[in-house]
């Protein structure tokens, strides 16, 4: 079974983040990065089905020259091989660009699985995987909590809302975007990082992208305020307005 894994770089969650001058993204020169959590589950997934059905594991990431730190990670953590789509601007690319880059890479590989992540923990979106398997024209899962590999299908547990799930029979090959938790992620092993310096790394040149359909005008800190709202009325009324609250605006409830 040949997976293709796409993962992403992604400013390290304990990072500092302030706005560049352009207010438009974040100030680059300070930051660790770091491989996007919900990419490395998918990473996981790829590998725990290569060690039950045998065949190989290749990450694909689109990024700057910098995101050859993550790539090794994945190939110390057992990928076999990696294919690095240079863009040394990555925001010139919303989430239609991306998916088209990986598209276009991934075209000649011809897998039997696609893995991304869920989401990426910078951006957010939540739609490369997505727009991904559209691009592909192959059947496609999200929010994908197990994968059981059949004769020319898979079996594929999704998480719903308030608890419930569904199984989903897909026929190979096809696209999965994994939802963080789906198993205990695993370390690089020092013989992994060893191997991983001989491993494979194709790298290709990123072709300009269209006129992104999503523009990000504006990133800016969290306004912080206090306010403070007395509630009238008997214990009663008091009671019923406070859980109200806190059920339809605070959503503790």
């Amino acid at each position: 079974m040949k997976i293709v894994v796409a993962i992403k770089q992604v400013p390290s969650r304990d990072s500092a983040l302030q706005p560049d001058s352009s207010a438009r993204w974040v100030k680059e020169n300070d930051l660790t990065y770091e491989i996007n959590e919900p990419d490395a589950y998918a990473l996981e997934e790829a590998l725990q089905l290569k060690e039950k059905h045998g065949g190989e594991v290749i990450a694909l990431c689109a990024g700057p020259e910098r995101a050859s730190s993550t790539i090794r990670e994945a190939l110390a953590k057992g990928a076999d091989r990696a294919i690095h789509i240079l863009t040394p601007d990555p925001s010139q690319y919303d989430s239609l660009g991306i998916a088209t880059l990986l598209a276009n890479s991934i075209g000649d590989e011809n897998p039997d699985l696609v893995l991304t992540g869920l989401q990426s923990d910078d951006y957010g979106y939540g739609q490369t995987g997505v727009v991904l398997a559209e691009l592909m024209d192959r059947a496609h899962a999200s929010i994908v909590m197990q994968v059981e590999v059949m004769s020319g299908s898979i079996r594929v547990k999704r998480e719903l809302e308030d608890g419930w799930f569904q199984h989903v029979v897909l026929p190979l090959p096809a696209v999965l975007t994994i939802q963080s938790g789906i198993a205990k992620l695993r370390y690089a092993t020092l013989m992994g990082i060893k191997k991983a310096r001989t491993k494979e790394v194709k790298q290709v040149e990123a072709t300009p992208g269209g006129a992104p359909t999503v523009i990000l005008e504006r990133v800016y800190a969290p306004e912080r305020s206090k306010q403070i709202t007395l509630l009238e009325g008997t214990p009663q009324e008091q009671a019923e307005k406070l859980a109200a609250k806190l059920k339809n605006e605070v959503r503790v409830l």
